[in-house]
């Protein structure tokens, strides 16, 4: 299979949505590729429904209290070894705000040296035959905006995976756990930049799916936020634990995880929410939709981590940003 370049918008070339590459089209298996069995279905049934309840708010989130970086920061970028047992070696591309003054695009500075301070961390799940750094341009503007983004390859859904596994899936909220530990150890070299208290995750497709997971059936709690791009749910598991904010974006005409599913999803969520739905948008973000996704994610994510109020008042106005989507919200 040639690789599928994700978030068209956010790369040179555009291309087609992981769980489209490998789920929906189950002929067109990658060369050397492990052929998923019958037991994906748990995992991937639910991408054209889901069977949670709708739920009221009533546990709404109150974030730490605090206020966004003002201006941007020039981004860096490194790749750190971690691993969970000897099988599961999880790679991990790290985009941070580094010193000096930020260029006119984010394009990341390899072991450019971290700018001085304390910054939330976003980790961020790649969806099926992907890589984190297909989603460098967005991530890169999380970066640009004051957060630490992390981004594992996981051992058995990205792209050039020796024996490629749909339904390893189940295993990756614990991957990103495992990640997350690593990250925030003293040894690591980009902990020291890093706020523990104010955490978040976020994911694509397949690594949507995983970040539900991480508010589900295999609840993080040091999250405090959540992206949740084109995904559902995790198993049918109700979300769990302590408040956190939550923020989905799906287009209506996703053929491959259903708005419907990702709506239901939402819907489903006890905290603080909000959806953000692509008007024409598919299972990839569009050029045209790059803003309005990018923006309302880093707004909300200024808010939630940050606890930024002027940036929860701008995320209706980033969500309007061309013209493309409408926003539902209870945050």
């Amino acid at each position: 299979m040639r690789r599928r370049t994700l978030l068209a918008g956010l790369a040179a070339t555009a291309g087609a949505g992981a769980l489209t590459a490998c789920a929906a089209q189950p002929g067109a298996a990658r060369p050397g590729a492990t052929t998923a069995s019958a037991s994906a279905a748990p995992i991937l049934a639910s991408t054209t429904a889901s069977s949670l309840a709708p739920r009221d708010v009533t546990a709404p989130y109150t974030p730490p209290p605090g206020i966004a970086p003002a201006g941007a920061f020039a981004v860096g970028r490194r790749v750190l070894e971690f691993a969970r047992g000897a099988d599961r070696p999880l790679p991990t591309t790290v985009w941070y705000p580094a010193a000096g003054t930020a260029p006119p695009s984010p394009d990341p500075v390899d072991d450019a040296p971290a700018a001085a301070g304390r910054f939330p961390l976003v980790l961020f799940s790649h969806g099926l035959t992907a890589q984190p750094g297909d989603y460098a341009a967005m991530l890169s503007r999380w970066a640009q905006a004051g957060f630490v983004v992390a981004g594992p390859t996981y051992p058995r859904t990205s792209y050039g995976a020796s024996d490629f596994y749909a339904p390893d899936i189940v295993n990756q909220p614990a991957d990103a756990s495992a990640v997350l530990d690593a990250l925030l150890a003293p040894a690591d070299p980009l902990g020291r930049m890093i706020d523990a208290d104010r955490i978040g995750a976020a994911g694509h497709s397949a690594g949507g799916i995983t970040t539900v997971g991480l508010f589900s059936a295999h609840r993080d709690e040091r999250l405090k936020a959540g992206v949740v791009l084109a995904g559902t749910d995790f198993q049918a598991a109700p979300f769990a634990g302590p408040s956190a904010a939550l923020l989905f974006v799906h287009g209506r005409k996703d053929e491959t995880v259903t708005f419907r599913a990702g709506h239901a999803v939402y819907a489903a969520v006890p905290w603080s929410r909000a959806l953000l739905a692509i008007t024409d948008g598919g299972h990839v973000t569009r050029a045209g939709d790059f803003e309005a996704t990018t923006g309302t994610s880093a707004e909300f994510l200024r808010w939630a981590l940050y606890g930024d109020a002027a940036a929860r008042q701008r995320i209706p106005a980033a969500a309007r940003a061309g013209d493309v989507a409408t926003l539902e919200s209870d945050l």
